[in-house]
């Protein structure tokens, strides 16, 4: 795992150089992108060069996306997003970002659900419902990776931007929880037969949602009297953030609560509590320094492995075409679940619906999608849920996110 995380890493950086003299893109879509590129000759070469082709198969595979995000660099990256998040700009928007987080990802994940059910079947694909029912849940979080990561180019409005921004953090561990308890139901999670199921995914839910928030707060706490304590000595309160994060999340999954949540509270709450933004100070300019570096190269980690993937994908025209059709299903959805959630709050600006459809637009897929479609390795759709995961997340990164920008000036003004 080691030694193919290495070659990835190499690969990142080369493609960062390339893409930085040269092509001028979004670092993480230019990333992708190349990356795709070069699986595509990859692919094409097979029967020339099948040991090559052989050696990148098996650098993706030993590589465990899976585990690699969820279980190593996601907490960093979550945490990372998070602690340069305004408590106070958060707090303004909070009834509108709970409510997409949890309300939002709920509506998308049944309306998903119900609409590939039956795009499956018209096509011909034998798809049970609670399968539609699994991708539904996996893919309707908006991923906080990919959205920060080219948030940071748009240039929208720092309002419509909290918006967006607090509701990816947050609903990534409400959708991982969401995709636990689909689990239950399709036989595939931890159902220890002590009730019916649907107290236990009530309980599951309470339990790392509640939880992963608390002690999001307590890690969040300690880490900030731990750095306050040895602020004169920059190096230290780094070795503390860095603890904070990787005790704190492998820690989380002890007591089963959300890691997730936790990093995002523990962020929020660190970066706020030490005014980390203002970077004045060697040991604020350290941090961010620190975090900075660390965001950009996992991200730049991920982005190359979300491209490589794709040998993981054998060409199916029935699958590919549920794909395309999933696009428009999970686009509808999310303006679905994101008008709901909206139409029952106040607002005081002059056309909700151009920040619905911008929310909408804005809502991205990334590589949290894909490594829970790969986590289902065992189910029956196993196959079918990564194909279509998988397009829809290339869809969303690659159109999505090099148009959301060319959207809010055209909306705004």
């Amino acid at each position: 795992m080691l030694q193919s995380f290495s070659i990835i890493f190499a690969i990142a950086a080369l493609y960062s150089v390339i893409n930085y003299k040269w092509l001028k893109m979004p670092t993480t879509i230019a990333l992708m992108l190349m990356s795709l590129v070069t699986m595509s000759l990859i692919i094409v070469s097979k029967s020339i060069m099948p040991s090559f082709y052989q050696f990148f198969c098996d650098i993706v595979i030993n590589s465990d996306f899976k585990t690699l995000l969820l279980d190593g660099i996601l907490s960093f990256l979550l945490f990372a997003g998070a602690l340069h998040v305004d408590i106070g700009e958060l707090s303004k928007e909070k009834w509108p970002i709970a409510l997409f987080a949890t309300l939002g990802v709920l509506i998308s994940t049944v309306l998903v659900a119900g609409m590939v059910y039956g795009a499956a079947l018209g096509i011909g694909i034998p798809l049970r419902f609670v399968d539609a029912l699994l991708f539904g849940a996996l893919i309707s979080p908006t991923d906080p990776i990919a959205v920060m990561a080219i948030l940071k180019k748009a240039n929208i409005s720092k309002t419509l931007g909290i918006k967006i921004e607090g509701e990816s953090l947050f609903n990534d561990g409400i959708g991982v929880v969401v995709f636990s308890g689909v689990l239950i139901l399709a036989g595939l999670g931890a159902h220890h037969g002590e009730g019916p199921i649907g107290t236990e995914i009530g309980k599951l839910f309470l339990e790392e949602v509640v939880g992963g928030i608390a002690y999001g707060a307590a890690l969040g706490f300690i880490g900030y009297q731990g750095i306050k304590s040895v602020k004169e000595n920059p190096q230290l309160a780094v070795m503390i953030s860095l603890a904070i994060v990787m005790g704190g999340y492998a820690i989380a999954s002890l007591l089963h609560v959300s890691g997730p949540l936790a990093m995002v509270v523990a962020g929020i709450l660190m970066g706020n509590q030490l005014h980390v933004a203002s970077n004045q100070g060697p040991t604020r300019k350290l941090l961010n320094e620190i975090w900075e570096i660390l965001d950009e190269v996992l991200n730049g980690v991920l982005f190359v492995l979300i491209g490589l993937v794709m040998h993981l994908l054998v060409f199916d025209a029935k699958h590919l075409t549920l794909g395309i059709i999933a696009i428009a299903i999970v686009l509808l959805a999310r303006f679905i679940a994101v008008f709901i959630p909206y139409a029952l709050l106040k607002h005081t600006e002059c056309s909700p619906l151009k920040t619905v459809t911008v929310l909408t637009w804005g809502g991205l897929r990334g590589g949290i999608s894909i490594a829970l479609a790969l986590s289902l390795a065992d189910a029956p759709a196993a196959t079918v849920i990564l194909y279509i995961t998988y397009v829809v997340v290339i869809f969303s990164i690659l159109v999505q996110g090099l148009s959301i920008g060319k959207l809010v000036r055209k909306i705004y003004h």
